[in-house]
């Protein structure tokens, strides 16, 4: 049995907590599994059933909640981690999953973030009781472990920081944060397109800090700033 809900310890890391079976790509397998899932989860998996293909998956799963502009968005997210990935040396096959199932609690909606991922054993902060909406990395983590049965720590702890980052950040972690945000999805330029451009002419450590070098300065206007934030600033750029 895994640990069963995600809440940092003193060193700010993630553990995901819950049961579930090893994930057999039979539909038998599937079937068991199914039956062991938590209300919520089952009543988002519906008649999705994984292929173990991570992008094909996502884009199903989402595509059956009527979410086109996050499977582009996670789309975007993850030709922005193969890059970083190949550049910076870091596992593209662990990029490529962090980065499709980043945003996979968008079938949640904001609305029922709270409630839900109290249901499901997370522990929530404050300033996410307050904000809800940044409850989705800690969903996401979730949604990734329990109906697409992925086992990396590593790729879990990405995605769980994918918003706020957290100090002691692996270079995954600082991938899919840096690639996210290089995956924007509004209209024009992103505000901090050039620093964070040359922060990763340095490296992916000097990158992450030049976007919560960014974060830092606007944290007055954020509907948050959540505390993992600030410890990574801290830990990162020094500021205090």
């Amino acid at each position: 049995m895994r640990k069963a809900w995600i809440s940092p310890d003193k060193t700010h890391r993630f553990w995901i907590h819950r049961k579930t079976a090893a994930v057999g790509r039979q539909p038998q397998a599937i079937a068991f599994i199914i039956k062991r899932m938590q209300p919520l989860i089952l009543l988002l998996a519906g008649s999705f059933q994984p292929s173990g293909n991570i992008p094909h998956d996502a884009a199903t799963f989402l595509g059956m909640h009527h979410l086109p502009q996050i499977i582009r968005h996670s789309a975007g997210v993850a030709a922005e981690a193969a890059r970083l990935a190949a550049r910076f040396g870091v596992d593209g096959g662990q990029a490529e999953t962090a980065a499709w199932l980043h945003d996979i609690s968008a079938v949640i909606p904001t609305s029922q973030r709270l409630e839900s991922a109290r249901g499901l054993g997370i522990a929530v902060l404050p300033k996410e009781a307050a904000c809800p909406m940044i409850l989705h990395q800690k969903l996401s983590a979730v949604l990734a472990a329990d109906l697409f049965s992925v086992t990396d720590p590593a790729v879990l702890s990405a995605i769980a920081c994918h918003t706020t980052l957290k100090p002691g950040a692996s270079p995954l972690d600082m991938l899919v944060f840096i690639a996210d945000k290089l995956a924007w999805d509004q209209p024009g330029e992103p505000p901090y397109l050039s620093q964070l451009q040359a922060g990763l002419a340095v490296s992916l450590q000097k990158a992450a800090a030049a976007f919560l070098m960014h974060l830092w300065e606007q944290r007055a206007d954020l509907p948050v700033w959540h505390p993992w934030t600030e410890a990574a600033c801290r830990d990162l750029v020094g500021l205090e």
